[in-house]
């Protein structure tokens, strides 16, 4: 900036040397002013727009970080899900004998036994009992995870889920 303030300087002592006449001289310098005025016009312009033109890349780029902010935090959950080395497992249990509804958490399939939380009976669990169910036990009306197979529930809920079954089947091939 300096540098220009001198070179401005020299213009104007060149001029106040080479033009003898004081009339030509302050008409050269109002001229020398107007032309300067404009030019300082342009650049304020040009900053202006320089200046609008940064606030609208940053505001997209705090968008932008945004976007990826939310995007990673998704990335870390899924892969926090993927290569989660957790061997516990929550797992939902109905005593056999309160039924009462507890959720209890069994690591690796290890623990053979539960303590229920409400009567205090102890609850055998069999990792290895094959279910006998045509849905594979995902089935949203049924009760067979729930209830011990050995139960008096057990063997009304497995007829009542043949029965429903049986129904289902019965009803899609009227359908056809």
């Amino acid at each position: 900036m300096s540098d220009i303030k001198g070179k401005y300087k020299k213009i104007l002592e060149d001029l106040e040397n080479n033009i003898k006449d004081p009339e030509d001289l302050l008409y050269t310098k109002e001229k020398f002013m107007e032309l300067t005025l404009i030019f300082m016009d342009i650049v304020d312009r040009l900053t202006a727009l320089t200046d609008a033109r940064i606030k609208e890349i940053e505001e997209r780029q705090e968008e932008i970080n945004s976007r990826i902010s939310s995007v990673q935090s998704m990335v870390d959950e899924i892969e926090g899900d993927i290569y989660e080395d957790d061997d516990e497992y929550e797992f939902e249990i109905i005593c056999p004998y309160c039924n009462y509804e507890f959720t209890t958490d069994i690591e690796d399939g290890e623990k053979e036994e539960v303590k229920c939380p409400n009567c205090n009976n102890i609850i055998e669990l069999d990792w290895n009992a094959e279910e006998e169910f045509s849905c594979g036990g995902d089935c949203s009306h049924c009760y067979h995870d729930e209830v011990a197979e050995d139960s008096v529930e057990y063997k009304k809920s497995s007829k009542k889920h043949k029965e429903e079954k049986q129904e289902d089947d019965e009803n899609e091939d009227e359908d056809m």
